[in-house]
């Protein structure tokens, strides 16, 4: 018999469909049953309108048949069949695809079919030497065959099939040692396959699997009988079928959400929060989000990968598709099932799909405000939310030159020194003295250190709040913000380690800068003996019972520098602007003045270093060798 050739260019398409399309091959079946799916959907809806089609939809099935010794897999559906010259039209015109045709001929709202593209099929030839598809369409008597190994062409003959619909016929490859094609025909991994990526299509995948079971024990058996085992085979749907998030939220039991959100994504303990989300119009979609209650092991590692598994009318066409989700919201995840995506999409089409940017826009509005209520209605709730992710939000604030940043800042909390609990920053602003001119906060290690900072007492003391930053994103994260609250109303963020506090009144700033220029020459000769450690040395307004701090100059803080320069590759890392403050109410002050005096420059040198070391330590930063700062201290108590 003659052998028919593929059109459009068949060779070098069929070679691209077989090694460039697709990458991962057990996606064969994937394809072969949402073409067995359409099929069965044809034939449902044109009994919608003829009444001779069978219209128990419960009578529909798909079937897997699995032969070892002959290497075959038979794909089975009694769907509406194909003609010969539809199998020479769908099957030998490589990217004609007949489920497009039909979806384009009966355009009701209703109709949901899986594969338009008609690519779909050829994955076939990734894992099969030989391809045969029997088929008889609904309505003829007569079946036909069509039966190709490759792109060298196919045939069409006739066939023998009593019942309406079509079989496919794979001949799996030989494995070589690059390729282990053994592995098609292990039972288990074909019902791994149809539970992966296609449990929820809407009719029972059905195959015959071998069981063991126990024989009933004889009547007259003693007591030392031995259990005999007996093996059957048994017909079994491998599929669920209906998508729990297709369901209305009102039929799903919590314990329903709970328990498919632990088996889906491989956790322990119930999600914080379930969002379900359904939208038509310019892009149609159905998701079943999850908030997780705690963070993985892997979370803040660059081996974590972000993304929610994507579907095509119930069938999975990405594990993870990052697309879908900003950074920031990186740790939710979940299912997204949009009818409008086609099977074979790659990554790089989904990247530059419109629809999907749609999807990712409304979802990432729908995550905020079901955190927002979490917030609002479960307060504790949420700030265990905030333990485990709080950072991430941060991030997103801090990330892409704050582009975020509106949007999450609302969403974060942080430590108060006056209310002992996590408040939000409108909380903060709510509770500000009409006289406040900024949001305070220290920013280090420890809250009980940052409480007790000397310019953190010295808020404290004028009745301010200071908000008590510990993780190390926290203050890039507010550097972005800058400030805070409704327009023509906002307030600055300040940290209390900075030089200009806005505590001072303008008597006091000037009564201390006086105080300094009088004391010029000795704070020169400190500021001189440190090195360059210090940009200057000065009288403090900030400092109480305390004899010295360290404030900072610039944008760079103090804290910044330790997050900096703990960074891997930190040798080149930013400084910053250091201010040694000098308490004049302070017996030391009285003492500094006695040794400029008396020209004891080099006791005064080792006050200088002492002081220094002492600030740092002070602020939790290291002092550069403490071996000598124990001595000095030692000498000047002798």
């Amino acid at each position: 018999m003659a052998v028919k050739q593929f059109k459009a260019e068949s060779k070098k398409l069929l070679d691209l469909m077989v090694n460039s399309i697709y990458s991962n091959k057990e996606i064969f079946l994937r394809e072969l049953i949402s073409n067995a799916s359409d099929a069965i959907d044809k034939l449902y809806f044109k009994s919608l309108t003829d009444h001779t089609v069978p219209s128990r939809k419960e009578d529909y099935k798909i079937h897997l048949t699995l032969d070892k010794d002959s290497r075959t897999i038979t794909i089975t559906d009694n769907g509406i069949g194909m003609t010969k010259e539809e199998l020479e039209k769908n099957l030998g015109t490589i990217a004609r695809s007949g489920s497009f045709d039909f979806k384009k001929e009966n355009k009701a709202d209703d109709i949901d079919i899986i594969g338009q593209f008609g690519v779909g099929f050829y994955s076939a030839f990734m894992v099969a030497s030989r391809v045969t598809v029997i088929s008889r369409a609904f309505g003829s008597d007569t079946a036909w065959k069509w039966e190709s190994k490759g792109a060298e062409g196919y045939t069409i003959t006739e066939a023998d099939k009593p019942e309406v619909g079509t079989q496919v016929i794979l001949v799996v490859k030989e494995s070589t040692p690059e390729e282990n094609y053994d592995r098609f025909l292990d039972e288990y991994t074909l019902v791994g396959i149809v539970k992966k990526y296609s449990d929820y299509v809407r009719y029972p995948i059905q195959m015959y699997r071998e069981k063991t079971r126990q024989k009933e024990k004889p009547a007259d058996a003693g007591e030392d009988y031995t259990p005999e085992y007996e093996t059957y085979t048994e017909l079994e749907t491998l599929n669920s079928m209906v998508p729990l998030w297709k369901r209305s939220k009102g039929e799903v039991t919590d314990e329903e959400y709970n328990q498919f959100y632990k088996d889906k994504f491989y956790d322990f303990t119930d999600p914080a929060r379930v969002i379900v989300s359904r939208t038509e119009g310019t892009a149609t979609y159905n998701a079943l989000l999850f908030i997780p209650g705690r963070a993985p092991y892997d979370y803040y590692t660059r081996d974590y990968e972000k993304g929610l598994q994507l579907y095509a009318s119930g069938v999975l066409i990405m594990e993870k598709c990052a697309d879908l989700l900003p950074d920031h919201f990186s740790f939710v995840k979940g299912v997204v099932d949009s009818q409008d995506l086609s099977l074979n999409i790659s990554r790089e089409m989904l990247q530059q799909d419109g629809r999907l940017k749609l999807i990712r826009t409304s979802l990432e509005k729908k995550i905020k405000n079901e955190l927002n209520a979490m917030k609002t209605g479960e307060r504790e709730k949420y700030e265990e939310f905030f333990k485990n992710f709080g950072r991430q939000l941060k991030y997103g604030c801090y990330a892409d030159y704050g582009m975020h940043a509106d949007q999450l800042k609302d969403l974060l909390l942080f430590y108060s020194a006056r209310e002992k609990k996590m408040v939000t920053l409108a909380e903060y602003v709510e509770k500000m003295a009409e006289d406040q001119k900024f949001i305070y906060y220290a920013a280090g290690d420890s809250a009980d250190r940052l409480a007790k900072l000397p310019a953190a007492e010295l808020v404290l003391d004028k009745g301010y709040d200071v908000l008590l930053l510990t993780e190390d994103v926290d203050e890039f994260c507010l550097q972005m913000l800058r400030r805070y609250g409704e327009k023509d109303k906002e307030k600055e963020f300040k940290n209390v380690s900075s030089g200009d506090l806005g505590l001072e009144t303008e008597e006091e700033k000037k009564a201390a800068e006086e105080k300094t220029e009088a004391n010029k020459a000795l704070f020169d000769a400190m500021k001189e003996a440190l090195a360059g450690k210090v940009e200057a040395v000065r009288l403090s307004t900030r400092l109480k019972s305390h004899p010295v701090c360290l404030s900072s100059e610039g944008p760079l803080s103090l804290e910044m520098e330790k997050v900096l320069s703990a960074m891997p590759g930190a040798e080149g890392a930013p400084k910053s602007q250091k201010v040694l403050e000098i308490n004049a109410d302070h017996p030391i002050f009285a003492t500094l003045q006695s040794l400029q005096e008396k020209g004891e420059t080099e006791k005064l040198d080792k006050y200088a270093g002492i002081l220094y070391d002492q600030a740092l330590l002070i602020e939790g930063l290291p002092i550069e060798d403490p071996v000598a700062y124990a001595q000095a201290v030692c000498e000047l108590m002798q």
